[in-house]
């Protein structure tokens, strides 16, 4: 035996001349891969009823998803939360069908419908085998146009929402989400209110609201059908027009926002949470809207920044100090120019520490950037861009802001050519323009007691002391 374990010893020992591999530095990244998307069909429903349709082949499925041009920047004044409420109502009865009678018909077909809201658009989708589209898509147009806002279901839905508002007084996470966004838009923008709404918005809304709000914005002249899946056009428009040719369409009103007012000094807003384990942490102020001519630049540098697990916030707070399981940053770029982010939760003893990391990151963003460091920013962008269109539910959510933003028929076939194209000269300028430390807002929620003193310390602007009621008002009574 032991004659045997020799030879096979000598067997699998490699020659010492042989080629090893380098293990001092990390594998080259392959090439990005060629996206090259089917063609885009445009098309108009008899009613005007726009559709965008990509065929897309192989798999028998399909995703619609009808896109409505409204959201919570629309709710009218002591209504805010109406537009979520409006859409979390579509599928709890429509047509002839209870909500109930709605579940097990769409399950029947081995079918999904969903809803969803944000501050501009509402969608209800669509995800079904082909075989099953006939069935389907009636159930669809039903919960879009004939939805019935049952009283019960309204009632259910409204405890429902006081639940949560209750327990977002024990989540210090969505605290300073929430804080922040207040104190930086401010209660007359859309975006300084949450799309939940508050006890007294939700207590005062009657279904009459509802189907009110419903009748001003869903309609064709007001929305756009998106299609992807395994179908050709010429059958898809026939089934189309069958089945939503006849809805309806009006003239929808425009709504006007006020501007966002740029932060123009550091202030610190310290909310009391006692016995926190840990402080979450929000730094930022207003940034841009989704159509900025520098949207590539600012991705590009976002990604350096805290876009990414290798990000310089994620290495500094997480691998470097271990203050938090992870750190980022993003802009949220909307039709309006929505926040830029940096954000983390931190050990409540390191708060102060951390902060000041936040800031030497942020500052350090501002200098140029390393030609490897780019490299490696764009080549993770150009090369994990493909994975958002794997499925026909990924494509249509990328069309539905394709739709929203109105960006060219080319956009996605473009775009890793130029997230490729950005320069560190590009990283430089849009980082100095639209970042800038000294004019932040700090939101830290954590243990007042213990962490105070520390924050003030750093001298990071005028610090106040909120309570959570403060933020999100008395704890609702269910």
């Amino acid at each position: 035996r032991w004659a045997s374990a020799i030879v096979l010893a000598c067997l699998v020992v490699a020659p010492a001349d042989s080629q090893q591999p380098d293990r001092t530095s990390p594998p080259q990244l392959g090439a990005p891969r060629s996206l090259q998307l089917p063609p885009l069909q445009k098309f108009v429903l008899s009613n005007g009823l726009p559709v965008v349709l990509m065929e897309k082949r192989g798999v028998p499925l399909v995703q619609i998803t009808m896109l409505i041009k409204t959201g919570s920047a629309m709710d009218p004044a002591e209504k805010n939360g109406l537009a979520s409420l409006t859409a979390a109502m579509l599928d709890e009865g429509a047509g002839t069908r209870s909500a109930l009678e709605l579940a097990d018909a769409i399950d029947f077909l081995g079918a999904r419908i969903s809803t969803s809201v944000g501050p501009h658009t509402s969608s209800v989708g669509l995800h079904t085998p082909v075989a099953r589209l006939s069935d389907a898509l009636p159930l669809m147009a039903d919960i879009v146009i004939n939805p019935t806002f049952p009283s019960e279901e309204l009632e259910r839905l409204r405890k429902e929402r006081l639940t949560s508002l209750l327990q977002w007084h024990d989540q210090p996470s969505t605290i300073a989400s929430v804080a922040f966004s207040q104190k930086l838009f401010g209660p007359r923008h859309p975006y300084g209110i949450p799309m939940l709404g508050n006890e007294r918005s939700l207590r005062s809304m009657r279904v009459a609201d509802l189907k009110r709000f419903h009748e001003t914005y869903y309609n064709p002249n007001n929305a756009t059908l998106i299609v992807v899946g395994d179908v050709e056009r010429s059958e898809i428009e026939q089934q189309l027009e069958s089945v939503l040719g006849s809805w309806k369409g009006r003239t929808t009103a425009s709504v006007n926002w006020p501007d966002a007012m740029q932060v123009e000094q550091g202030t610190v807003f310290l909310i009391d949470k006692p016995g926190a384990a840990q402080s979450e942490i929000r730094i930022g102020r207003v940034g841009v809207s989704r159509l900025t001519k520098d949207y590539f630049p600012l991705v590009v540098m976002n990604t350096l920044l805290g876009g990414s697990f290798t990000s310089r916030l994620n290495q500094n707070l997480r691998e470097t100090h271990g203050y938090s399981y992870g750190a980022g940053s993003f802009f949220d770029m909307r039709p309006l120019p929505g926040p830029f982010l940096a954000y983390s939760a931190v050990q409540t003893a390191v708060t102060d520490s951390a902060l000041v990391e936040f800031f030497k990151e942020l500052r350090g963003i501002l200098r140029p950037i390393p030609d490897e460091e780019l490299e490696k920013a764009r080549n993770y962008l150009a090369l994990g861009y493909a994975d958002n269109f794997e499925s026909v539910a990924q494509i249509a959510a990328m069309l539905a802001d394709m739709v929203l933003y109105n960006l060219p028929e080319d956009y996605f076939n473009t775009y890793v050519g130029k997230i490729l194209a950005v320069k560190k000269e590009d990283v430089q300028r849009v980082a100095r323009e639209y970042i800038d430390p000294e004019k932040m807002i700090v939101v830290v929620v954590g243990d007042k007691a213990i962490i105070e003193r520390a924050v003030r310390k750093l001298g990071l602007g005028k610090l106040e002391v909120l309570r959570i009621e403060d933020v999100l008002g008395k704890q609702p009574r269910l």
